[in-house]
């Protein structure tokens, strides 16, 4: 059992740590971007090396005390809060953030933890390189939350989620132990693959404090278009077009409905639309190509094979870069548009390619029996991941439905993901919103590995406690 921080305990850690790594708790570090769940700690604890960190680990033990990682705030799952249960201390490793070092012919960067996605994105630019792993709240977002949750974003098509960009990491165990393992190999079988057990835990099973990231050759040259098509099956049919005609350049495919515009022209209409009447259906593509490929003309003639081919009825390919950070800034603007209107439930899941349109077609009219709601559908149709969220009709509002209505609507779309071999949980984890979901929906054997890994490497439960198992853990 987890003792409460108490100010007694946070007072022995403040007397055993440097000045300033222990700080009383600001309201930031409760709250999350949706404003649905509040946190509670003990204390703030912000190191500044990863010496600092194994010390509190060490201190986190002896007085068996919770600990709950904190990157960027920007997870919508409550991983980086603790609702319930013995109050723990909150580590924030917003203090490692610097850049160890940059090995440009080889593809690689090594940073610490804290360092902030946009900030590492701008370090990579500056050597001529890439790091695409790419997201809405990118300018927030920091490289240890990111590979705790295994961060997808919009360009997983063409190079992977966040641990495809992952060559090593350094962590600190529960017990103040430190995994130095961060080696620039792409090939090392020398046993199990501890990066990739770490990166996804949520801070369960450890504390990633640095990493080595991959960079990639930028691409000389951009396209990005927006094709209205008919319809999901549609925008299948011109993702297998778009792979045929542009290879590896293919770099990002997003599905968009018409709900979502539609919210963003009507609560955020600073926000720049393609069209003036918003299509049911869409699609978001860029392509990137190295020297020697003209990114503009494969687009215009992926456009023109797709229209004879019936798989777009029309469209708008980016005349200028502004014009192609529009149409992003459209995409990247779809949750806020979400959040003004007030989702009933919001879902962040994924699906084989193939079923995505049946998916959506079976789970519009099962929600449709349950009641008058708007489904706004978006996502990376390249790598079978949607968004997947409902809201109250026009003129509604969430309180206006029976309180049971997220559990009913929760059911009604885990039980067509089952059906149909999906997961309820695709790129924001589980954290403590999607417990239940696991104990009922998850692989009971695969449920039984994943607690005796985490009772292995940290027996007494003080990392990260009540996200992935809940309370009942150990």
């Amino acid at each position: 059992m987890l003792n409460d921080a108490t100010p007694e305990i946070v007072n022995a850690f403040r007397a055993a740590l440097p000045e300033g790594v222990v700080r009383d708790v600001e309201q930031r570090y409760l709250e999350e971007p949706r404003d649905r769940l509040t946190g509670r700690a003990g204390a703030v604890l912000t190191p500044g090396s990863v010496e600092e960190v194994s010390a509190v680990m060490r201190l986190a033990s002896e007085h068996r005390v919770g600990i709950v990682p904190y990157g960027g705030g920007t997870g919508l799952v409550g991983g980086q809060l603790a609702t319930e249960g013995p109050v723990p201390l909150v580590l924030s490793l917003e203090r490692m953030k610097a850049v160890r070092g940059v090995w440009p012919e080889e593809g690689v960067m090594t940073v610490e933890a804290g360092a902030i996605l946009q900030e590492v994105q701008g370090v990579a630019e500056s050597h001529g390189r890439l790091f695409p792993l790419s997201l809405g709240s990118e300018g927030s977002a920091r490289i240890g939350g990111l590979l705790g949750t295994n961060a997808g974003g919009v360009n997983v098509l063409r190079y992977g989620n966040a641990r495809e960009l992952c060559l090593g990491v350094e962590a600190v165990l529960a017990d103040g132990r430190v995994m130095r393992g961060l080696k620039r190999l792409r090939k090392d079988n020398t046993g199990y693959d501890l990066r990739n057990l770490l990166i996804g835990s949520e801070g369960t099973l450890g504390v990633i404090t640095a990493a080595s990231l991959r960079l990639f050759p930028r691409p000389e040259n951009r396209a990005a278009a927006v094709l209205v098509v008919e319809s999901p099956a549609a925008a299948l049919g011109l993702l297998g077009k778009a792979q045929g005609l542009a290879g590896p350049a293919l770099s990002a495919f997003e599905l968009i409905a018409g709900q979502g515009p539609k919210f963003l022209a009507e609560h955020v209409p600073q926000v720049r639309l393609p069209w003036s009447e918003v299509p049911d259906w869409c699609v978001l593509i860029e392509l990137g190509c190295s020297a020697g490929q003209d990114a503009d003309a494969l687009m215009e003639a992926l456009f023109s094979e797709a229209y004879e081919a019936g798989l777009v009825r029309d469209g708008v390919v980016a005349a200028s870069e502004g014009q192609r950070a529009e149409f992003w800034a459209m995409r990247e603007s779809l949750p806020e548009g979400n959040r003004r209107v007030g989702s009933v439930i919001s879902n962040d899941i994924s699906l084989p390619l193939s079923a995505v349109p049946e998916f959506i077609t079976r789970a519009g009219e099962a929600i449709g029996k349950a009641g008058d709601f708007r489904i706004n559908c978006f996502g990376h149709l390249g790598d079978g991941n949607l968004h997947y969220n409902v809201f109250p009709a026009a003129g509604k509002r969430r309180e206006d439905y029976p309180a049971d209505s997220y559990e009913v609507l929760k059911d009604v779309i885990n039980q067509l993901l089952a059906e149909m071999e999906g997961s309820f949980s695709a790129e924001h984890g589980l954290g403590r919103a999607k417990v239940d979901d696991l104990a009922k929906w998850g692989d009971p054997v695969r449920i039984e590995m994943m607690r005796a890994i985490k009772k292995t490497l940290d027996p007494l439960g003080i990392l990260n406690p009540g996200a992935i198992f809940g309370q009942n853990f150990p």
